[in-house]
């Protein structure tokens, strides 16, 4: 026979229609967030997998300080085992954009080229850029781009496969797809360039592949020691510590850890609210449970019955959510990916993985949930139902309130007593929206106060680096020696760390000591060291170690460097007493070839990190707070909505007993309102701390440091808008309040 219970799940269905349309609404937009996420992450991980084999990806690459002869390269492939291949470019400033071109030859049998619009050059006059940096300077094919002096049509867009992220150099912090792009140009294109800013560059295939990134790393180390006999080496980066390549495959990786837990945690809070809901629900029909359970419906029957509308609107919202995942998430995943990462030609590929992780593992986390509380709460008897006693521990008296407050007071206090188990979830979820709000809106901040930290740290306008001591007609100009060595692989990677070899007297940097260094405060900061401890660095391209003494800490809180007096420095390293590879400056040095210039290091350089993410992520900061303020308003206002509920039978007591709306507000209205502001200010603290460990942990995974440092004004506008929220959704209880009948007392009699 048809169980009757079945014909009430329409009818309350209609009963609690805003309850179920906006845990509905939610739940689709979530999962169809994250669906779209997972596709499109899973197809990219394929994708850029694939490419490895598919565009013959290098195994590693390295810079000499000249070309190698023939019986180098020979003698360097036999000892090595490898193949090496000339990966030579040029780096040219361009006009129409303020950014840095690096130039390749068009590449046939290494780090193979996908095309994702137009057709290759064909011409000297004619050049292909990366698309992403073409997208993020409003670049087209057709448009004319002049590249060191030479007008140049755009010809294609492109993606070089051991560039899938626009790392100009293996120790910058953040790829920078906005002032540096690579590009494509013929062999005579090439040539028609010049010479100045030549790099020397070899990409390498081992012979033998390593089965891991450990054998890798010996045979890199190994083959370093080859290459190092035979020529001078200038740069040297194997391919598993390779940023420009690996990068895509991290952070993905990454995001979908993220992107899943964020899920279940969303997921798990909508259960328990849920959960909770019916609870209220079984408290109101308390005495028909009671009958129906004398009547000869057993435990299982009911716990289905008050189970199935929580699940049929999770499984619908879940099915829902993936078409919409795959079809508008996904493509807003894409444009996010494709604005980071300059990878092959998107082609969707269907995830199981991700249908799972969205539809049958929060499936699973609601069932569960809910069937656990609610098979705990109908373990009552049914006389127990009858008797509308639910408490499975009965209190004996009342928790005694001082006399001495006000009955307004008390009575406040006591109906947050009755309600510790909805309050309590209403604080995990502020906390976890503060977390999203906090997450969307200090960010952005944080990346500023890094950009304003730079400049007001800047050294000087410009660090010149050369490639030999060369003399400037300039008397500002202040020499000095300029190198790089490496941290010890511990608790955190290997970084390249700036040496700065400076003048005793220097006016831009002070730092007075003959024999000991001094650290900047990033430097301090990430790898935990103080001044009076020994820090020991390493060649970046050999196997000598330094030791040096922390004398003091210099205050630089955005640079991984080291700074010592420039005789030190030369003695250190075994140069000339005069040796200087640099200069300090706040004035351009227009006496200086461009071909005795290594690099020119500005503020906006340093900037790049910054500039990046607040270009990349932006919308999505912006995502995350809009996201966790729907969360925040979600949470408070079936919570509160639940609170109402349950107290119905008291509020219309209060009503007869002649009590006004204003003043029953005041007292069910203003409590939960007393828990929200507490649960802000209360919570906030804790956020930051988590926060704080949280960005450490994250930042410590990148080259280059950026303090925690977000404004109090940031929790004061999170407080301020949680609460602006709040007062929205107290004025719709309230409404709601005011609706509650007082014959409900009078019917409800015992």
């Amino acid at each position: 026979m048809k169980n009757p219970l079945i014909k009430r799940l329409p009818r309350e269905l209609k009963s609690e229609a805003g309850k179920y349309a906006i845990i509905f609404i939610f739940m689709i937009i979530v999962i169809g967030f994250v669906s779209g996420f997972l596709v499109a992450s899973g197809s990219l991980m394929k994708i850029y997998n694939e490419s490895f084999e598919k565009y013959n990806i290098e195994d590693g690459n390295f810079e000499l300080y000249a070309e190698a002869d023939e019986p180098v390269i020979e003698t360097i492939e036999k000892d090595g085992e490898i193949k090496l291949y000339n990966n030579f470019y040029i780096e040219r400033e361009t006009k129409e954009v303020d950014s840095t071109l690096r130039i390749y030859k068009n590449r046939e049998e290494i780090d193979k080229i996908c095309v994702h619009e137009g057709e290759m050059p064909a011409s000297e006059n004619e050049i292909a850029i990366d698309r992403m940096y073409a997208v993020n300077n409003s670049l087209s094919v057709g448009d004319t781009l002049t590249v060191g002096g030479k007008e140049l049509k755009i010809t294609a867009l492109v993606a070089l496969s051991d560039y899938s992220a626009l790392y100009a150099s293996p120790s910058d912090m953040m790829f920078d797809a906005i002032k540096f792009g690579v590009a494509i140009m013929t062999d005579e294109g090439f040539d028609s360039m010049g010479e100045n800013s030549f790099h020397y560059n070899y990409s390498w295939k081992y012979n033998n592949p390593p089965a891991d990134d450990i054998e890798a790393k010996k045979m890199s180390e190994d083959l370093l020691e080859v290459i190092s006999e035979n020529a001078i080496v200038t740069g040297y980066i194997p391919m598993y510590a390779n940023q420009a390549i690996q990068f895509v495959g991290d952070d993905t990786g990454g995001d979908r850890i993220v992107f899943t837990t964020f899920l279940y945690i969303v997921v798990a809070i909508l259960a328990f609210i849920m959960a909770i809901t019916t609870n209220n629900t079984i408290a109101k029909e308390a005495t028909v449970i009671g009958t129906l359970r004398a009547s000869g419906y057993t435990r299982g029957e009911l716990i289905r019955h008050y189970i199935a509308m929580p699940m049929l609107v999770v499984i619908v919202s879940a099915l829902i959510g993936n078409i919409i995942g795959y079809t508008l998430f996904e493509g807003v995943a894409v444009n996010i990916y494709y604005t980071n990462y300059s990878i092959p030609v998107y082609v969707t590929t269907p995830s199981i993985d991700a249908f799972i992780k969205t539809t049958v593992v929060p499936v699973a986390i609601m069932l569960i949930i809910n069937y656990a509380i609610l098979a705990h709460k109908l373990r009552l008897s049914p006389l127990k139902f009858i008797r509308r006693d639910l408490k499975t521990k009965q209190r004996k008296k009342a928790l005694k309130l001082n006399t001495k407050i006000g009955i307004m007071h008390r009575f406040r206090t006591r109906i947050i007593l009755q309600n510790i188990p909805n309050y309590i979830t209403i604080v995990i979820g502020i906390f976890l929206a503060n977390i999203i709000l906090v997450l969307g809106m200090g960010f952005p901040q944080l990346l500023d106060k890094n950009s304003q930290l730079i400049s007001e740290n800047i050294i000087c306008k410009y660090q010149y680096i050369l490639k030999a001591p060369v003399e400037t007609e300039n008397e500002n100009a202040e020499k000095y020696c300029a190198g790089s060595l490496s941290t010890i692989e511990g608790r955190l990677k290997s970084e390249s760390v700036t040496i700065y070899g400076l003048a005793s007297d220097s006016r831009y940097i002070d730092v007075a000591t003959e024999n000991g260094v001094f650290i900047s405060d990033a430097y301090s900061q990430k790898f935990r060291v103080s001044t009076g401890d020994t820090i020991t660095l390493k060649e970046e391209y050999g196997t000598t170690e330094y030791n040096f003494r922390v004398e003091g800490i210099y205050d630089n809180p955005t640079s991984i460097a080291v700074y010592m007096d420039r005789d030190f420095f030369n003695e250190t390293f075994d140069n000339e007493a005069d040796y200087f590879n640099g200069y300090l400056t706040d004035e351009k040095l227009d006496d200086i070839d461009d071909m005795y210039v290594a690099t020119i290091i500005t503020e906006d350089d340093m900037n790049k990190m910054g500039r990046q993410l607040t270009h990349s992520m932006g919308a999505i900061f912006d995502m995350f707070y809009l996201f966790g303020l729907i969360m925040f308003m979600l949470i408070i206002y079936l919570l509160s909505k639940i609170v109402i509920e349950k107290n119905a039978q008291s509020i219309s007591m209060t009503k007869i007993l002649g009590y006004n709306n204003a003043e029953i507000g005041g007292l069910y209205v203003v409590s939960t309102s007393i828990v929200v502001v507490l649960s802000f200010l209360l919570t906030m603290p804790l956020v930051n701390v988590l926060m704080k460990y949280v960005c450490e942990v994250m930042f410590s995974e990148f080259s280059g440091w950026i303090a925690y440092d977000v404004p109090e004004t940031v929790f004061v506008k999170v407080i301020a808008s949680g609460i602006i929220a709040y007062a929205v959704i107290a004025f719709a209880q309230f409404h709601k309040l005011r609706k509650i009948p007082m014959d409900m007392a009078l019917k409800n009699v015992e």
